[in-house]
């Protein structure tokens, strides 16, 4: 067979990150838009935290220069007001003002006058006067000295805190969101690169040279032709892979898509960690119309197959579950079966594929991925004869787990392509079909007669509202109409005839 020798896609992830393109780009535009507002965030938050402290330097330095003046003060208060004076004292206070000289009378009124050096206090008499000041104790004024900065300290302390507690709780919550940012990121790069993997490792086990599909399909890859750069993988998203083959008997061709985790969004894979999921593989093998007869078969794990036959339409219309015969061997008891007639599942559970996958102790071993296949002539689609096949998809380093799997889908072309049902059981599935079809057409009838109804209906609302807003002589010569086209349609009708 002609195979065209194609170069499986290589990933660089220094090129991925040097050169991003893509998905890859907006979400580093995004990450740098992120990172200029939580370093603008932050620039602001600093000059806010520098414009609530600006007065308590001030005030400790006055603090400060206040404290010296304290040790300054005199040990002797101002004098205050003078009692009555003793009546064995005929003395006076003295003169606060020293007398003048007539040296300075003689001096010019404009010139300033020369402050006083002495203190009047030192020519007081203590004995000659009562009711002066007692000395302070230098104790209290070491405790006033001290008490001071204590009573500023405490001000400042409580002033301080509510400031320090909020700084201290948003820069915790920006703190969380960089933080999160930052393994978001590394996540993203570290994902994607764990999907790009598991895909090139699927690739490089049954795509490439004496693989498979290149045994059993001419055309590998998304190209047109046989050119050896066309790549085998289209990548549709960071968890998103679709393979292409064509060239083989019985069918158009067969479309592989790879549904992976979404290990590149890390909230999805946190999610992940509660709700668990797999990666999947889907084969879609589109039939040609003479190759495959009359078919609707499913087969899958009891849960997955009750729920394809709620869901599919061919299943729910043609299809049933069948129990397992007595007189041969059949599929494990996790499987269940869904088919059309027991003939038809008994011609397609061979011998062969129990031996190999379905049977009870070659599915605990190799059929671990094994999820479900459908195979129906009455597929909802563009293409009406369909094979599906669903699969898990192991680890990268553990790909040839699901060989025997892989193999069950050139196997199945072959033999839907070559099988042909009896009559009788043909006759059943002919009748089937073509009362499905009756029953169709009907339901496309009375859905064109509903169309109809409700256009009639729209029709006539419009026409009602548009006579709702007529004058009043509009409605007169419309009802004038109308009366004579009733009285034509009721006169006699004659016939005109040329006479010979």
């Amino acid at each position: 067979m002609a195979r065209r020798q194609s170069s499986p896609l290589w990933f660089s992830p220094l090129s991925s990150l040097l050169l991003p393109r893509g998905d890859a780009l907006l979400y580093l535009l995004a990450l740098l838009s992120i990172f200029s507002l939580l370093v603008h965030r932050l620039s602001l938050s600093s000059v806010a935290a520098h414009s609530h402290f600006e007065g308590f330097d001030a005030d400790d330095e006055a603090i400060e220069d206040d404290a010296p003046q304290l040790s300054d003060l005199p040990l002797r208060t101002p004098p205050l007001t003078i009692t009555q004076s003793d009546t064995r004292s005929h003395h006076g206070p003295p003169d606060p003002s020293p007398p003048q000289s007539s040296d300075d009378s003689s001096r010019p009124s404009d010139l300033p006058p020369k402050p006083s050096t002495t203190s009047a206090f030192e020519y007081w008499d203590e004995e000659e006067f009562e009711g002066l000041p007692v000395e302070q104790p230098l104790e209290t004024a070491k405790f006033t000295e001290n008490a001071t900065p204590t009573d500023s300290g405490s001000d400042s302390k409580k002033v301080e805190n509510p400031i320090d507690r909020n700084v201290s709780r948003s820069y915790i919550v920006e703190t969380v969101c960089g933080w999160f940012l930052i393994m978001f990121v590394i996540n993203f790069f570290a994902g994607k690169r764990e999907n790009e993997n598991i895909a090139l490792a699927w690739v490089m086990k049954f795509a490439v040279k004496d693989s498979i599909f290149e045994k059993n399909f001419s055309l590998l890859g998304v190209g047109d032709s046989k050119d050896d750069d066309s790549p085998l993988l289209l990548k549709e998203g960071q968890n998103v892979f679709k393979f292409y083959a064509s060239g083989r008997r019985f069918c158009q061709g067969l479309l592989a898509t790879m549904e992976l985790k979404s290990r590149h969004d890390l909230i999805s894979k946190l999610f992940n960690l509660v709700v668990p999921c797999k990666d999947e593989i889907t084969f879609e093998v589109y039939m040609n119309d003479e190759a495959m007869d009359h078919v609707v078969f499913a087969m899958g794990k009891k849960k997955a197959a009750k729920t394809m036959q709620k869901e599919a339409w061919d299943l729910q219309r043609f299809a049933s579950l069948v129990s397992a015969p007595s007189n041969r061997k059949w599929v494990a008891e996790e499987l269940a079966v869904v088919s059309e007639s027991k003939e038809v599942a008994g011609d397609l559970v061979t011998e062969a594929v129990i031996e190999q996958v379905f049977g009870d102790k070659a599915f605990e071993k190799f059929g671990k991925g094994f999820i479900s296949m459908h195979f129906s002539d009455q597929h909802m689609g563009m293409h009406k004869k369909v094979l599906v096949f669903k699969f898990a998809l192991p680890d990268a380093n553990h790909m040839a787990e699901m060989t025997r799997l892989v193999a069950l889908v050139p196997y199945y072309i072959d033999l839907i392509g070559r099988y042909r049902m009896s009559s009788q059981a043909r006759s059943r599935t002919e009748a089937a079909r073509q009362k499905a079809a009756q029953e169709a057409y009907k339901e496309l009838q009375n859905a064109r007669q509903e169309a109809l109804q409700k256009k009639k209906a729209d029709r006539r609302k419009l026409i009602e509202e548009a006579e709702a807003k007529l004058s009043a002589e509009a409605i007169r010569k419309k009802e004038a109409k109308d009366r004579a086209r009733q009285m034509k349609k009721a006169g006699p009708k004659v016939k005109m005839t040329r006479a010979h």
